[in-house]
């Protein structure tokens, strides 16, 4: 087997072990074992290609997983780090990996697999030319190439068009530039000749366009439209053996990405999808997308009499006693292993290595005594294998990586009886610490630093540890891998899993990310130290930067138990000037230094997410002034905004539906809406009246951005009077911000704004302005991407009553939480306007 093929059959393992990591084990009704037998025919393969989460059609990936058979997978450019966040505080980096699994429950639920390129979803763009830029198009370009040379697809599908005419997303349409031309270049040896050390050159077949009535502006356009270059499948089959329609399963998958608010209703019925050919010769069979494509055995020297196999085990199959097709399924295994290497040979090793363990209803699993271990570390594993078949199994051996402990068995495997053993394995001193592989360097603005090719493209980083185990039937031997995992008993949930991580030794947090300074006073920093074993200890500093000061200058810690935690305070003074830098925790234990800080990310519907990142926290004195002290704060899809302003001496209290009443609001110096309250909180609209009096009767009133779309009060009711919401926002960060009402209070007082207030401020200007508005507004601000005209409607400003009323399309929730300087400043004004 030379070294490409060994590549090859390492990256579909991991591809096949990272479906179903972390989960509760994959049980297989008898329908599902027919329908995996029934693919095991099909040798064809299709890549669908967008720009974010949420961007596939997952209507399409279960068609052609399910209905078709393909071999499918879903090249995500992004994780979609820079996105809002509809369940939990998490933005950024955070946001990315909770988009990573969301996507790959959903296609534990549409069948398809799951890629990524390098890129960074640096926020909204408008365009291509700008997209391209951040991301390094070149490097992109070659991830693209790289999973098309892997993957090996004969279709791939867009799910934009790569027409720079067409107004969209600018991440979108660079999706589709960048697949259009890896189509051809995937081919050609000349380019990106480095990866061919790993992989060979891969020329797909044919390439679509999956477009819609959506792409043409309406339906009625959409129908008139020439569609001589198009295909249409209908993606509204019934799978009688699953019980569901192939969208009631789109839905399933679309509903997982939770955090973007996607779920959907189940839909039942006809639905067409148009393909729109844009490389590769058209299908004859116009409804038939893989038409003249060789999806038989045939395509592999020596497969037809697999083929032939496969279709006798097909119609042979017995839902009442799956393991019946075992010995069948023996010989087919056999004459699939005598096949030249391959891509197929490769994938149907493990398809049907699958089948065989469904058949037998084999169960088999390495649970650890703990979730977590650091190197050095012994780990105490139970092993459980139960054969729930009548056909005779022997377990031969098993061997626990990367130790290369293995253990001899030769241990038959009797129907439906439990055999457990037990096994002391020591983590390596070389192992690496669990943690996203995109996320162990420090990044780029549009693309994460990952060094090593192979893990270009992943999901997510394999797991360390796992176990390897050998079972013959009737003189065939056959290797399956799982990973360890820690499995426990919930009172409520009942049996739960979570991955198992190997962790530092030691983890750092700060309390606080940004720390924010109005004055010369000193503040508190607390650093949370937390052991990963037993009986630490060690001392701890804070590197800081130059003109800043900390008393004292270490501390020493010590920690008994694993997990134990001790809070260490040091006082940081900051200059006379205004300044910004950066702190970070550093903990030394036995000459080793430690400067990871420990992040949980735990959902239901996601397997829990262990992170070990870098910790720093910015810090910044402003020159700041402020009036009002109390604030009322209504969450929406969640901020981080209430901690921002309690970092220069606000009193914020988060407010809950049972005391929004007028006889408490009227305690408070200014009320703040989170962002999209109005989409996200169904009791607004029975709050909105009296907020309405709140100001009327003398009160400050903020309200950040939300969208037109499912707003939970009438448009035009936001605001004390009419204004309309729209798309506009302003995507670049460095877009100049011009003052347009430059003697309103809101730019005056406290703190006199310029444009300098401007300055360093991240990701974008603001998103959703309004676009008309009532004469009683003032607009403050005015902004604009290049070549689009002035969006006036970001900062809003009326008089109503006794009272204040703002609206803001500007996005504080990134700002403040960043640190930004002049975006405090600006915010503390609003806060303090009609104040003394």
């Amino acid at each position: 087997m030379n070294n490409k093929n060994s590549i090859l059959i390492g990256f579909i393992l991991i591809l096949f072990g990272i479906n179903v990591q972390a989960q509760t084990p994959k049980v297989w009704t008898s329908a599902e074992i027919h329908d995996a037998i029934k693919k095991l025919n099909f040798l064809g393969s299709a890549l669908y290609v967008a720009a974010h989460p949420d961007d596939e059609n997952t209507s399409m990936i279960a068609y052609l997983a399910n209905e078709v058979k393909a071999e499918t997978a879903y090249l995500s450019l992004t994780r979609g780090d820079g996105g809002q966040n509809l369940i939990g505080p998490e933005l950024r980096e955070q946001l990315g990996v909770i988009r990573t699994q969301e996507l790959l429950a959903a296609r534990r639920i549409d069948g398809g697999k799951q890629f990524f390129s390098r890129a960074n979803d640096f926020g909204y763009s408008k365009n291509p030319d700008e997209t391209l830029k951040i991301w390094n198009r070149n490097q992109i370009l070659a991830d693209v190439v790289w999973i098309i040379r892997k993957f090996q697809p004969d279709i791939i599908i867009n799910r934009f068009s790569h027409d720079t005419g067409r107004k969209t997303h600018g991440h979108h349409t660079s999706s589709a530039i960048l697949s259009h031309e890896a189509f051809q270049l995937a081919g050609d040896p000349t380019v990106f000749p480095e990866q061919l050390k790993y992989v060979d050159v891969w020329q797909p077949t044919r390439q679509f366009f999956n477009t819609s009535w959506w792409f043409y502006g309406s339906r009625d356009k959409f129908a008139k439209a020439d569609k001589s270059d198009m295909l249409s499948v209908d993606a509204g089959v019934y799978y009688p053996t699953k019980g569901k329609s192939n969208t009631e399963i789109a839905a399933e998958s679309r509903s997982q990405h939770q955090c973007q608010g996607m779920g959907r209703s189940l839909s039942r019925g006809s639905q067409q999808e148009f393909l729109q050919l844009i490389n590769g010769d058209m299908p004859a069979d116009k409804e038939n997308i893989f038409d003249g494509i060789n999806t038989t055995w045939s395509r592999v020297e020596g497969g037809m009499l697999v083929q032939r196999m496969m279709n006798s085990l097909n119609v042979k199959f017995d839902y009442d006693n799956p393991a019946a097709s075992v010995p069948a399924l023996l010989d087919t295994y056999k004459k699939i292993q005598d096949l030249p290497d391959g891509k197929w040979k490769t994938v149907k090793t493990e398809e049907i290595k699958d089948i065989i363990k469904a058949c037998l209803g084999l169960f088999a699993e390495a649970n650890a005594d703990d979730y977590s271990a650091t190197k050095g570390e012994d780990v105490e594993l139970t092993m459980e294998f139960v054969n729930r078949s009548d056909v005779s199994v022997k377990l031969e051996k098993v061997q626990f990586n990367p130790m290369s402990v293995d253990t001899t068995l030769n241990l038959p495997l009797e129907n439906n009886e439990t055999f457990k053993f037990y096994k002391t394995v020591t983590i390596p001193q070389n192992a690496k610490v669990t943690n996203p592989y995109w996320l162990d360097e420090p990044s780029e603005l549009g693309m994460y630093t990952v060094r090593d090719q192979m893990k270009r493209g992943l999901p997510e980083t394999p797991r360390a540890l796992n176990m390897e185990y050998t079972i013959t039937i009737d003189g065939v031997s056959i290797d399956y891998q799982t990973d360890i995992v820690y499995k426990s008993s919930d009172p409520v949930k009942g049996e739960t899993y979570r991955p198992f991580e190997i962790t530092p030794e030691v983890f750092v947090n700060l309390k606080d990310q940004v720390i924010i300074y109005a004055n010369n006073d000193p503040k508190i920093v607390e650093v949370i130290v937390k052991s990963g074993k037993e009986n630490i200890s060690g001392k701890l500093t804070l590197a800081h930067p130059k003109g800043w000061k900390i008393i004292p200058e270490n501390v020493d810690f010590s920690l008994e138990l694993k997990g134990e935690e001790q809070v260490v305070k040091f006082e940081l003074f900051p200059p006379n000037e205004q300044s910004e830098g950066k702190i970070t925790p550093i903990a030394s234990v036995n000459n080793q230094q430690y400067t990871k800080g420990l992040y949980l990310i735990d959902y239901d519907h996601i397997p829990l997410q262990t992170m070990a990142l870098r910790e720093e926290a910015k810090v910044v004195k402003i020159d700041l002034k402020k009036a009002g002290d109390r604030i009322g704060y209504i969450m929406g899809a969640g901020d981080a905004i209430p901690e921002s302003l309690e970092q220069v001496g606000y009193s914020v209290d988060i407010l809950e539906d049972a005391q929004i009443s007028e006889e408490n609001l009227a305690d408070y110096d200014a009320i703040i809406i989170g962002i999209r309250a109005y989409n996200t909180n169904e009791r607004m609209k029975f709050h909105q009246p009296k907020l309405m009096n709140y100001v009327k009767n003398g009160g400050t009133m903020i309200v950040q951005y939300n969208t037109a779309h499912r707003l939970k009060v009438p448009s035009d009711e936001l605001g004390p009077y009419p204004f309309k919401l729209s798309r506009d926002r302003v995507s670049v960060e460095e877009a100049e911000v011009r003052l347009l009402a430059k003697k309103h209070p809101v730019l005056n007082t406290p703190n006199k704004i310029t444009e300098k207030d401007f300055e360093g401020w991240v990701q974008e200007r603001g998103l959703y302005f309004p676009n008309e508005w009532d004469e009683q507004y003032t607009a403050i601000l005015s902004s604009n991407d290049p070549n689009e005209p002035p969006r006036d409607g970001g900062l809003l400003v009326t008089s109503y009553g006794k009272g204040h009323y703002i609206y803001s399309g500007y996005s504080w929730f990134r700002e403040l939480p960043q640190g930004v300087p002049g975006a405090f400043r600006l915010f503390t004004n609003m806060i303090s306007i009609g104040k003394k």
